[in-house]
């Protein structure tokens, strides 16, 4: 099956070069990934028009304008790009296990969206890793938080491994599904600005359409890369959105994925 790996990022092209390194050397390589470029200054473009001079993926920079947090909006913009059946999302802050794209493509199933989990770096640790441009993380690396993330295991996979139905701990930027499902839905909701539930109100319409929840462990791994938290100034404004498709049981928004199909 064709997958399209979609990376979010904004300003951090240090750690964005980490990402694609980690891409570049999967088990299963995407047939494409799109950078979602939420209106990074022009360091953000050398850094992939370096990487892709020495690199035989075929990466697509999807840019917006910076006109603030516009996640949903970057993302639908990459969506609308693609051109594969199954599409992974990923922050452009984490570091891949090398079977991460094999792993999601093990688990894809109809009827369902795919979460996976993180392991945490430390300050310390990311600052002097990405000043070194090191890209390799294990389960005996210094400096982790949440190390059990990092143990790949099929047998524990298969064990741990749940379906369920609950927006709690909703995360895309280790999320995969079927363009398909996306469409259906009209993608992520663009009236969503600024840091905060884009994903968890994404993942309430999935539901409301049909889509299950598949919980994966102990495969799916990638380690995260400390930042500052964002400014949750929005957060208000977006739980009403949130709240709004709860109680009206919406399968679809109105300013989606749409505005970007031809």
């Amino acid at each position: 099956m064709r997958v399209s790996l979609i990376i979010t990022t904004y300003n951090r092209p240090d750690a964005l070069m980490q990402v694609l390194k980690s891409v570049d050397i999967q088990s299963i390589m995407p047939a494409e990934v799109i950078i979602a470029d939420d209106g990074s200054n022009y360091l953000t473009k050398e850094c992939i028009e370096g990487f892709s001079k020495t690199s035989q993926l075929n990466v697509i920079h999807s840019f917006q304008d910076d006109k603030g947090f516009r996640v949903s909006r970057a993302r639908n913009k990459a969506i609308a790009k693609s051109t594969c059946d199954y599409l992974i999302l990923i922050d452009g802050d984490v570091i891949l296990h090398d079977r991460f794209i094999e792993d999601h493509l093990k688990h894809a199933e109809n009827g369902f969206f795919i979460q996976g989990s993180r392991v945490y770096i430390n300050q310390e640790v990311t600052s002097k890793n990405l000043s070194e441009l090191s890209h390799k993380y294990s389960f005996f690396s210094w400096g982790l938080s949440n190390r059990k993330n990092s143990i790949h295991s099929n047998l524990l996979s298969f064990l741990f491994t749940k379906k369920m139905k609950s927006i709690k701990g909703i995360k895309t930027c280790n999320f995969s599904f079927y363009k398909n499902d996306c469409m259906k839905v009209n993608g992520f909701n663009n009236d969503i600005e600024g840091w905060g539930r884009e994903d968890t109100e994404l993942v309430t319409r999935f539901f409301n359409s049909g889509i299950g929840r598949k919980n994966v462990y102990f495969n799916l791994i990638q380690f995260h890369l400390w930042h500052p938290n964002s400014s949750r100034k929005s957060l208000q404004k977006n739980d009403a959105i949130l709240e709004n498709t709860i109680q009206n049981k919406l399968e679809c928004c109105k300013d989606g994925l749409n505005i970007f199909i031809k």
